[in-house]
């Protein structure tokens, strides 16, 4: 993206530092539309009003120097019926994106798909490819030649949720590694589907990025914590072909690496929340360096977030984090504010303030927490001041 002169010759400092996306922070609008233990559908862009007022939404972003965001398609709305598309959900939201020169990662499959498809079965991986062929299709009639996209959001974590311990859709029991061998395969044949109509467009994988450990000195416990951590790769690990190459993955399957990091994020096995600030609490730069040192890939925070009075103070962590990452070589491109808005709860529809705005009114506006609109607006100027030494090489080199 080029940047506009102020007319001193000079670029705006948010601008300095370039990475894959427009800016360095994105908002995350929550987009989840899976089934609950209970059968309910969940639509989170419904609940949360973004449906409704995205260009409103949208708006809000120029004033906090945010233009990338991600978002999501709602696959059971657009295919409610086998091989039958209906973009009447999805395109008010691209057209608001293309209205507001909005750079958006667009999540395919955000834990739910359509009634009508058995995710167990090899139509299931069929079905999603034929989706994302369609919307890669879609994005070049609508003179987007490089669109983003995450194809199945944290395939590690819906392996686990949905997959061995029933928290909701497909809702079974000890079947996690078959569900997530199942999600890699549709990944994959979603991203040669896409690349087929749309050979230039960039792909993040996201899934939490984790720290367990044994609470305990005993060598057993402290190998089963490890093999507990050591899981948390195996979703990349899987699309690269170093796992399970029976799948069909290979390294070109792994693009960008999403990292999704909580307050939450840390805990000992089967034991307790480890809290920041605590001894045992790992620091995100050494996570990070972790992860850029296994795959040689770009990173992005693709999630991250507090709650109430603790986001600020979180902001200013990760951030602080990202930063020491920078200086030690890690290629971080973006850290998403994630969920942008304030959403009920998907279990009880209680309310959770851990948005940068809160609830729409009648009108779609809504106020904002100005504690944290003021510190995400400064977050491009603090990124660029560690940065603005790195030498244009090795920016290319993360570019790519």
């Amino acid at each position: 993206m080029t940047a506009q002169s102020k007319g001193d010759g000079r670029e705006p400092a948010e601008r300095v530092h370039r990475t894959l996306f427009d800016s360095f922070v994105m908002a995350g609008y929550e987009c989840s539309s899976h089934r609950r233990r209970d059968g309910q559908r969940l639509d989170l862009l419904c609940s949360t009003g973004h449906a409704q007022w995205v260009d409103r939404d949208y708006r809000h972003l120029s004033d906090l120097n945010i233009r990338c965001a991600r978002d999501g398609l709602r696959w059971h709305l657009i295919e409610r019926s086998p091989g039958r598309y209906d973009w009447s959900s999805f395109l008010p939201m691209l057209k608001a994106a293309q209205g507001r020169q909005l750079q958006v990662v667009w999540d395919l499959c955000h834990y739910g798909y359509p009634d009508h498809l058995d995710i167990w079965q090899p139509s299931f991986v069929e079905h999603f490819a034929r989706f994302a062929g369609a919307v890669a299709r879609l994005m070049i009639d609508e003179g987007i030649s490089v669109p983003f996209f995450s194809p199945i959001n944290e395939i590690s974590f819906w392996s686990w949720a949905g997959g061995d311990v029933g928290y909701f859709n497909p809702g079974a029991q000890g079947r996690g590694q078959e569900l997530k061998h199942q999600l890699v395969r549709a990944s994959i044949a979603a991203i040669e589907a896409i690349r087929a109509h749309a050979p230039d467009a960039r792909f993040v994988q996201c899934d939490p990025l984790i720290n367990v450990i044994s609470a305990s000195r005993r060598s057993e416990d402290r190998e089963h914590a490890e093999r507990y951590r050591l899981a948390q790769f195996e979703a990349w690990d899987l699309l690269t072909g170093r796992q399970w190459p029976g799948l069909g993955g290979q390294e070109h399957y792994l693009d960008i690496i999403g990292a999704n990091f909580y307050p939450h994020n840390q805990w000992y096995f089967e034991g307790a929340r480890i809290q920041r600030g605590e001894p045992d609490y790992r620091p995100l730069a050494g996570m990070l360096k972790e992860l850029h040192q296994r795959y040689q890939r770009p990173l992005l925070i693709s999630e991250t977030g507090a709650e109430d009075l603790e986001r600020v103070p979180w902001l200013r962590y990760v951030v602080d984090q990202v930063r020491l990452a920078l200086e030690r070589g890690v290629p971080v491109q973006g850290i998403c504010w994630y969920p942008f808005l304030d959403y009920p709860g998907w279990d009880d529809d209680r309310y959770c303030p851990t948005g940068v705005f809160g609830y729409p009114d009648g009108e779609g506006e809504r106020a904002g927490f100005h504690p944290l609109c003021v510190e995400l607006a400064q977050v491009g100027a603090q990124i660029n001041a560690c940065t603005h030494g790195i030498d244009g090489k090795q920016r290319e080199r993360w570019q790519r």
